[in-house]
């Protein structure tokens, strides 16, 4: 007769169940909150001012003034297809249903908090400067939990995966494309405030992720290094480098882990090495510039 199978989640304490159902709670509370900035950023300072952000919600926004249709339906309807092929190639359920939750808190508040929402400003420098602050706020905090506010962003994730192009590069194809559309419709005068605004954003974006550089490299001391490679090839996609240490205190061999991450990858890093391993001991630091596999070319 044979053994019964061991079941390790079984054995695992229900306080850890207890602190990790806290954790995804939290996540998923904060992802809301940046929706709702996000979607307060755009009715109180971007749609009145006719004023078309990048991604997605810009092009609801082109619709909106041509058509009259709803910016959150419209910008929902838009994601669904993105949300499909995300699930399946960038990201897996995880990601795909903080996204997916991202996008639907964002487009349900556009749509029911506009009627009850004043005009704020048509000063162009005040709407630039807070209208930025509010969807660069709203959108960090989404990063910070381990989310993406979907649109231009699984685009760009999927033309990485299969053809290897850089995030970068594509987010700015499609923003630019988008923003020539709306410099077509309202003139260039908005399109020009509108890359003013991106700017803004995009700063403070970098402020939530705790630093100011573009890429970061992290140094990994662990008691389970192939575990947390292992997870940082598979779930992060990003290569992983061994180095050999040597502990100061107790002279054994030690190996490290280098691995350079974007920045809105950070947070995903340390989620999972503390998934790992909590007692990791992991110094980030700024990488001004990063060039090889996954970043910028070599020469470019």
């Amino acid at each position: 007769m044979s053994k019964p199978r061991h079941n390790p989640i079984s054995t695992r304490p229900r306080g850890v169940w207890t602190r990790q159902a806290l954790r995804i709670a939290g996540d998923y509370a904060l992802i809301a909150l940046g929706s709702v900035l996000v979607a307060l950023a755009a009715d109180l300072f971007f749609i009145p001012n006719r004023m078309v952000p990048g991604g997605v919600t810009g092009i609801s926004t082109l619709l909106h003034y041509l058509a009259g249709t709803p910016v959150g339906m419209v910008t929902l309807a838009l994601n669904i297809p993105l949300f499909i092929a995300g699930l399946i190639w960038a990201g897996g359920l995880n990601a795909g249903l903080r996204t997916i939750w991202s996008v639907a808190v964002m487009s349900a508040a556009i749509d029911l908090l506009q009627p009850y929402l004043p005009q704020v400003t048509h000063d162009p420098l005040l709407y630039i400067l807070y209208g930025g602050l509010l969807d660069g706020l709203g959108v960090g905090l989404v990063f910070l939990a381990g989310g993406t506010t979907g649109g231009t962003d699984i685009v760009a994730r999927l033309l990485h995966r299969f053809f290897h192009l850089r995030l970068g590069h594509t987010l700015l194809a499609a923003n630019v494309l988008i923003l020539g559309s709306a410099a077509l419709v309202f003139g260039v005068e908005p399109a020009l405030y509108a890359l003013l605004a991106a700017y803004v954003s995009t700063r403070v974006i970098d402020v939530v992720q705790q630093g100011l550089a573009q890429s970061r490299s992290a140094f990994i001391i662990s008691e389970q290094p192939d575990a947390i490679k292992a997870a940082l090839l598979r779930d992060l996609g990003r290569g992983v480098t061994v180095l050999q240490g040597e502990g100061g205190y107790t002279a054994q061999n030690r190996p490290v882990l280098l691995c350079a991450v974007a920045q809105s990858e950070v947070s995903r890093l340390k989620r999972l090495i503390h998934q790992i391993d909590p007692a990791a001991f992991v110094i980030l630091t700024p990488a001004d510039e990063v060039l090889g596999e996954g970043f910028a070319k070599l020469g470019k």
